[in-house]
């Protein structure tokens, strides 16, 4: 398991809906949708151009690799 820090990912979110035109009525009902996309494809993107998983691992027995 992998530890990312997602606390911006919200305000992120609402940004990026806020230029696509949504009201405040509208983020609400899918910010948390557009945060975990923009999360994921963040992560995908950091092991995409360096190699390696984004986040720190966390939780792994001793001798596991991640």
């Amino acid at each position: 398991m992998r530890l990312v820090d997602e606390r911006f990912t919200t305000v992120l979110a609402h940004d990026a809906l806020r230029r696509g035109g949504r009201d405040a009525r509208g983020r609400r009902a899918v910010v948390d949708k557009t945060a975990a996309a923009l999360l994921l494809q963040g992560a995908l993107d950091t092991e995409r151009s360096t190699g390696q998983p984004s986040g720190e691992l966390v939780g792994a027995a001793p001798g596991a690799t991640g």
